[in-house]
């Protein structure tokens, strides 16, 4: 490991807005931020782009980046520090212990922003918004509560659409070229350094924003998505 890496890491050890794999945090966050406001997670945050633009926009609201890559954390987490931004922090752990972290219907709304969208079907389970994620983010979404994809891989959008329509899931906006719409809401103006990357070198940059009251536990629509996966659907 570099030594820049090495130096974030012993950093965000001693920021009070990082916590790596906290213990007995469900139920309470209120008390963390000091504050009742609803709380909005990004998972994969990366640098943490999303969570600290969202903080900007929208100061009534508590936003939690979610990334393994503590190095990555660093940047978005020295961010609310020079900002002053109170309604931030950090959660450094893999995903899959997502309910470990929050409470029953705990967490309003769920960022997935340009994460990686694992093309080989062999790997389909590590999407983030394949259906064995979805049932973890289900375990902490409070009702109404919305997930929201926006990514430059055309194959992890239509990925998506086919996980919504196959289990039922109510789809609310889809768009796959967000900027070239008259008007959009200004959270989809947020940029992040992934998103100037165009590693898809799509061009065009998908958003998808639906909810979970569907079939997520019927283990039969799953079956039929694994056939589709391997017949190139």
């Amino acid at each position: 490991m570099g030594y820049k890496k090495l130096v974030r890491f012993a950093a965000i050890k001693n920021f009070p807005h990082v916590l790596e794999y906290p213990q007995g945090m469900p139920g309470k966050w209120a008390d963390f931020f000091h504050n009742t406001y609803p709380t909005t997670l990004e998972l994969a945050c990366g640098k943490g782009e999303y969570t600290i633009g969202l903080a900007r926009l929208y100061p009534e609201g508590n936003y939690i980046g979610v990334d393994i890559k503590g190095n990555r954390i660093w940047v978005g987490a020295n961010q609310a520090i020079k900002e002053g931004l109170k309604n931030v922090a950090f959660i450094r752990s893999q995903i899959d212990f997502l309910p470990t972290y929050f409470a029953k219907e705990e967490v309003k709304d769920i960022w997935i922003t340009f994460p990686d969208p694992q093309l080989r079907s062999s790997r389909a389970k590590k999407r983030l918004t394949h259906p064995r994620f979805l049932r973890l983010y289900r375990e902490v979404l409070a009702p109404g509560g919305q997930i929201h994809l926006k990514t430059d891989s055309p194959d992890l959008y239509a990925f998506t659409r086919k996980v919504i329509e196959l289990f039922d899931l109510p789809l609310f906006e889809a768009s796959d070229d967000i900027y070239k719409q008259e008007k959009i809401s200004p959270e989809l103006n947020i940029r992040t350094h992934y998103e100037g990357l165009d590693i898809a070198r799509s061009s065009r940059v998908h958003y998808l924003r639906f909810g979970l009251s569907g079939s997520l536990l019927d283990d039969s629509r799953l079956e039929a998505l694994k056939e589709m996966l391997y017949e190139g659907g």
